[in-house]
């Protein structure tokens, strides 16, 4: 699992993803443009000449769910210290080249990607994207930055101990994934990261920062013949393939049930949850609408208008699509005073129940679509957003013409679309409670 810095963190994190896959562009054109290098390196492109500014999202499959099972944490830890001095740059000539040219480069590993992050000037253009090489395929993992990043991550993971939010969501994924990948923390545990050393980081290096597994999207003042060039110069010597092995299909528990973490709070968090679909499920759309209905739409949701605002019993609860790799998932979460926490959970399954057994009003179905289709342009206002969305419909297996289609493919979500997958997703019994604090009752 991932670790989020709170469980309303990790909501608004994948609600902006999926808003970024199911609202419609902005209204001026942008047209999406397959680049394929001399060398056979492929990237999306979507040109903008307006300002002398270069984005780049970059991705390789698989992430931190590679991870051995004795050492989690380990790509995000790589990630850390990639940029922490390659070739013949120490950390510090390293950082202070991207300082002095203004230059954005940055990694990390999630479940299912190891990503990478580039922005720059358009006359910096090529020293960004040749650092960015030898970050890649010359990482140093030199003494100073590997201690002072292992005791960065370490020290966050002491934080992340005191958190409720956090320990509740790793138990939660431990426990919707017992014996997966998926059930372990992206971030490590604090023994595992004191054992990784600079052999563990280098072969992840060679066998996962491979071609076959890359995944590009570029924004910005560069054309597709200057694109083509600097992809194999900065690609062309990555592994063409490795030989780790795939992460497992999975499915997430349906077991159900509460299980409680005492401690001593006057608040108790809870993530909860039960399985979902996956990105490429038929009923994607149609449970992405359900799920603002239900909640995911902020003041515009069930969840938040019986919970908060008829009862004041919570300031925040939602819930959201999760869409792994190799699973998908339904999470929410809330907190709310332990003298009346069963009265929220109680609430939250109701509404899972009403919503499964009779669907959405006429008005909540339109009001959901028209958000869902109106307001995009909030969601991508930087360079690095679009590039961060090619990327995603390349993981996703999405056509570029996707960006067309999109719109019409909300709109076209009917009544009994919503009420079929609610009655998939939405089974009271299946929901999988974690508790943090000392409700009362349990």
């Amino acid at each position: 699992m991932w670790s989020p810095r709170s469980a309303g963190a990790l909501a608004r994190t994948v609600t902006a993803l999926v808003a970024l896959l199911l609202l419609p562009l902005p209204a001026l054109a942008v047209t999406v443009e397959r680049v394929t290098s001399p060398g056979g390196i492929e990237a999306w492109l979507v040109q903008d000449h307006s300002n002398p500014i270069i984005a780049m999202e970059l991705a390789f499959k698989g992430g931190a769910a590679l991870d051995p099972a004795a050492k989690p944490g380990l790509a995000s830890m790589t990630a850390a210290l990639l940029d922490e001095g390659a070739g013949p740059l120490d950390s510090q000539a390293f950082q202070q080249k991207l300082e002095d040219l203004v230059i954005t480069l940055h990694f990390d590993a999630g479940l299912d990607s190891f990503r990478g992050h580039v922005k720059t000037l358009t006359t910096n253009r090529d020293t960004a994207f040749d650092l960015l090489r030898l970050a890649l395929t010359q990482p140093r993992f030199d003494k100073e930055p590997v201690e002072r990043i292992r005791g960065q991550i370490i020290g966050g993971l002491m934080r992340e101990s005191q958190s409720p939010n956090a320990v509740a969501a790793r138990q939660w994924f431990k426990t919707m994934f017992p014996g997966h990948p998926y059930g372990r923390s992206a971030r490590g545990e604090i023994e595992t990261i004191k054992t990784i050393q600079k052999p563990d980081m280098k072969a992840l290096v060679r066998e996962q920062l491979t071609r076959d597994r890359l995944v590009v999207g570029v924004v910005g003042d560069i054309t597709p013949a200057e694109l083509a060039r600097l992809l194999d110069a900065s690609f062309s010597a990555l592994p063409a393939s490795g030989t780790v092995s795939p992460v497992a299909e999975t499915s997430a528990s349906r077991g159900g049930g509460v299980s409680v973490i005492p401690r001593d709070n006057p608040q108790t968090v809870a993530v909860f949850g039960a399985p979902g679909i996956k990105r490429d499920d038929p009923d994607w759309y149609a449970a992405s609408v359900m799920n603002y209905i239900l909640g995911g739409g902020g003041f515009a949701s069930r969840l938040t208008e019986e919970v908060r605002e008829k009862r004041g019993l919570a300031y925040s609860v939602y819930s959201y699509l999760s869409p792994l790799r190799h699973a998908g998932l339904i999470v929410g979460g809330v907190a709310t005073e332990n003298s009346r926490f069963k009265e929220s959970l109680d609430l939250i399954k109701a509404e899972f129940r009403r919503m499964r057994e009779t669907g959405p009003t006429e008005t909540e179905l339109a009001n959901a679509k028209t958000y869902l289709n109106g307001s995009f342009p909030l969601q991508l206002d930087s360079t690095e957003a679009v590039a961060g969305l090619l990327v995603q419909m390349q993981m996703d297996q999405l056509p570029p013409d996707f960006l067309d289609r999109r719109a019409a493919l909300i709109e076209a979500v009917g009544m009994d679309d919503v009420k079929r997958a609610a009655a998939r997703l939405l089974d009271p019994e299946t929901l999988t409670f974690v508790v943090v604090g000392k409700p009362a009752g349990f």
